[in-house]
């Protein structure tokens, strides 16, 4: 389930809002153990999605760094190598 939470600081372009809310929904999914709430939990679980995605905003905003933005593709491109490694290539 949190495999597809993704790196989003120090990146160049920075971290769209769809990125922060989609790492923030599978916090919460993970935390709560329900991939989508039940109508009586379905405020608090949004509630908590959007508590979750301002934390990570502020957070990326007051860490600093020295080292150059990374750029989305070479990264993708690094991902799908190791993938390919771990569970060989796709015939």
């Amino acid at each position: 389930m949190c495999r597809n939470i993704k790196t989003l600081f120090n990146f160049e372009p920075p971290a769209t809002e769809l990125e922060i809310r989609d790492a923030s929904l599978q916090f919460v999914r993970k935390l709560s153990g329900f991939s989508v709430p039940s109508k009586a939990n379905e405020a608090a679980f949004e509630r908590a999605v959007a508590e979750v995605a301002a934390s990570a905003r502020v957070l990326m905003a007051s860490l600093v760094t020295n080292a150059e933005p990374r750029n989305r593709e070479v990264e993708a491109e690094k991902a799908r190598v190791r993938s390919a490694i771990r569970f060989g290539s796709p015939e």
